[in-house]
């Protein structure tokens, strides 16, 4: 007769893992091209861990030589889509040699369940190589998370001397959590050999247990990445919003409210603030020669330069046409006007093919003039400086182009 308690904790255990399951598929549709792939290997790989849980509180009517091996691969074949799901999330190429553990996990249930049966060895055989699919997903969640150039839309928190994603630790942990659950039920059953211990034995509470904690990978591990999807989602959203389309530099918008929150802090600090206006000389000219698809290829190419060579806090963006603008932080006269001449100069020096696909013949040379507004004790706002570097551009525009002015 089945243990009626660990048949509950399979139960409950195998619907919350369905539930969590379910929630992503339902969700599938709205995640981005590049999260559905991973979120997919996270459902096939839930929905494997369940059908093996199945199995293992259904090995009284099987024969253990069949059931024990279909469960173990089960519950192998999902961990490593799990794996895989957090590499494919990260943007790591495919690497054949994570499936390598369930392939051994299934030889050894196969052959220590129904041709040499010792459960010992089996467990430990299993255990260890749990224990490398966790510690190695967790270390891929861990390593990627410190990096921030990777993953530029992740919210990161300060956690032992790193920068990291909550969410991302969290699911580390998990895989850490299940990783040391299963050593530590090794070393039980090496202490107390499982004779008599089994899921379906009365009293069982120390395997039931493993359910429990086992399920907190499918269970919690699922929120968790649930959460990790709409963290990207929500942050590219709001990247986005704040982002030109055309150039992928800040937009007018952001650039208005950072520079008017910089103006307050230089102000309240007392320290030096500038803001260059640049616009593109004669970029009429391009449009009525070339034509408007030719005209935005120059500016994604004023963007890429700008972009290369505005240095330090500094923050470049798009104002709109053919105006660009760059928020200069600490920059008194000189820094302001090297700063600008650095642009200037730059754009000045890169050659632009109207067909970048065949860059042959004479390039278009491409200039800016610039216009430099440098903070003052009068200023009482950001547009103050904003409409003082605008005269300056107009200063470099009628003095011949293709020069900075500072005002």
């Amino acid at each position: 007769m089945l243990n009626l308690d660990s048949q509950t904790v399979v139960i409950v255990a195998v619907a919350f893992m369905l539930a969590n399951g379910a929630v992503l598929g339902f969700l599938h549709a709205e995640l981005t091209p590049d999260i559905q792939p991973s979120a997919a290997d996270w459902r096939i790989g839930t929905l494997l861990v369940a059908g093996g849980c199945v199995l293992f509180a259904m090995q009284e009517f099987m024969p253990p030589g069949f059931v024990l091996p279909v469960a173990n691969g089960c519950v192998f074949a999902g961990l490593t889509l799990y794996w895989r799901a957090v590499r494919r999330f990260d943007g790591l190429a495919e690497s054949y040699w994570i499936y390598l553990p369930a392939a051994l996990a299934a030889a050894g249930s196969i052959w220590f369940s129904a041709i040499t049966p010792r459960l010992a060895i089996r467990g430990f055989v299993a255990t260890l190589l749990f224990t490398v699919v966790g510690c190695s997903a967790a270390w891929n969640l861990w390593s990627y998370s410190r990096r921030a150039e990777v993953h530029p839309w992740e919210r990161r928190r300060l956690v032992l001397g790193f920068y990291v994603s909550v969410n991302r630790l969290v699911l580390a942990a998990v895989f850490l959590l299940v990783a040391i659950w299963f050593i530590v039920r090794t070393i039980y059953f090496v202490i107390y050999p499982p004779g008599e211990v089994s899921l379906l034995a009365p009293l069982s509470l120390f395997v039931s247990l493993s359910f429990v904690v086992f399920g907190a990978l499918p269970v919690i591990g699922t929120t968790a990445f649930l959460l990790l999807c709409f963290e990207r989602l929500r942050t590219k959203a709001e990247r986005a919003a704040a982002t030109d389309f055309l150039t992928g530099l800040a937009n007018r918008r952001t650039i208005m409210l950072t520079g008017r929150s910089g103006f307050e802090v230089a102000r309240r600090r007392r320290t030096p603030y500038a803001v260059a206006i640049l616009d593109i000389d004669h970029f009429k000219s391009i449009n009525d020669r070339f034509g408007h698809d030719v005209g935005d290829l120059a500016l994604q190419h004023v963007a890429q330069v700008l972009h290369a060579h505005c240095r330090g806090p500094h923050l470049l963006g798009r104002l709109g046409g053919e105006e660009f603008v760059a928020l200069l932080n600490d920059a008194d006269s000189g820094a302001a006007q090297t700063a600008a001449e650095r642009l200037r100069h730059a754009l000045e020096s890169a050659p632009f093919f109207v067909s970048p696909k065949a860059p042959t013949g004479t390039p278009l040379q491409i200039t800016i003039s610039v216009g430099v507004g440098l903070a003052t004790a009068e200023d009482t706002n950001f547009d103050d400086l904003l409409h003082r570097a605008d005269q300056a551009l107009y200063t470099a525009k009628a003095g011949g182009r293709n020069r900075v002015v500072v005002a």
